[in-house]
């Protein structure tokens, strides 16, 4: 039997969304992984690495699960609870992590590292990034795309203008790494489908990753909550599509 609109909208509601950890997600919604791997790939980076930054790291989950770390390895995140989970879990590996606000500059100094890597960045400062990296050395990340999953964006704000659903476009972002002096060696991009089974699980998405509807809270939008939980009973998952690309980026030697 479905469960009622106002027994999961309380749930979802009261639900801690500290963290980067989407757990609480499992069965209640689903999202395709881009197709290169970033961890792994990131990770194999990583074990041929001298000094490595990852730069917001969010609560370290991703940079935790690397095999082979460097032996100076340091993270930056802005969000104190990420802050205290991301010390947490990498402290035990030896990683230094530092709270910076992820504006430039990054709190260190001139070619300090042979690698750097981001998942996810809110921001990408290219000419901070070549700064603090070596000769040769190489800037690695996944990003979000643009006009991720906007199918639930607007169904919320409306259609958006076409300069907000090209932000974060990978063309964009190669040329303004050029612009700062990097040689991009690899640039690719994928559309993943992503399914919400439940109203819980879109509020719980849209309380965490606050910058898809800003201010969003359920009193706001409980009417347009309702509809989409009749679709979702009638029709099934409500569908939308991640977008995600890969970008790498060498400083010359």
């Amino acid at each position: 039997m479905s469960r009622a609109f106002e027994e999961l909208v309380a749930e979802a509601d009261a639900v801690s969304v500290e963290g980067w950890d989407f757990s609480w997600l499992d069965g209640r919604a689903s999202e395709e992984r881009p197709s290169w791997g970033y961890q792994r790939s990131m990770g194999e980076r990583m074990a041929r690495a001298r000094a490595a930054l990852d730069i917001q790291t969010g609560g370290g989950e991703v940079l935790a699960g690397v095999p082979k770390l460097p032996a100076l390895t340091v993270a930056t995140e802005s969000w104190p609870p990420n802050l205290a989970e991301a010390t947490r879990l990498l402290h035990p590996r030896g990683v230094a992590v530092v709270a910076d606000e992820d504006e430039p500059p990054l709190p260190f100094a001139d070619e300090a590292f042979d690698l750097v890597v981001s998942r996810h960045p809110v921001n990408t400062w290219w000419e901070e990034i070549a700064r603090v990296l070596q000769p040769g050395g190489t800037y690695f990340s996944q990003q979000v795309g643009p006009a991720s999953v906007f199918e639930l964006v607007e169904y919320f704000l409306g259609p958006q203008p076409p300069e907000v659903r090209r932000k974060r476009h990978p063309d964009d972002a190669r040329a303004t790494a050029e612009a700062a002096g990097l040689e991009v060696v690899d640039l690719r991009s994928e559309s993943l489908r992503t399914e919400f089974f439940d109203i819980g699980a879109v509020i719980y998405f849209l309380r965490k990753v606050i910058w898809m509807v800003p201010g969003f809270t359920v009193d706001q939008y409980q009417d347009r909550l309702r509809h989409l939980h009749d679709h979702i009973q009638a029709d099934g998952p409500f569908v939308a599509h991640t977008t995600r690309f890969l970008i790498e980026a060498r400083k010359p030697a």
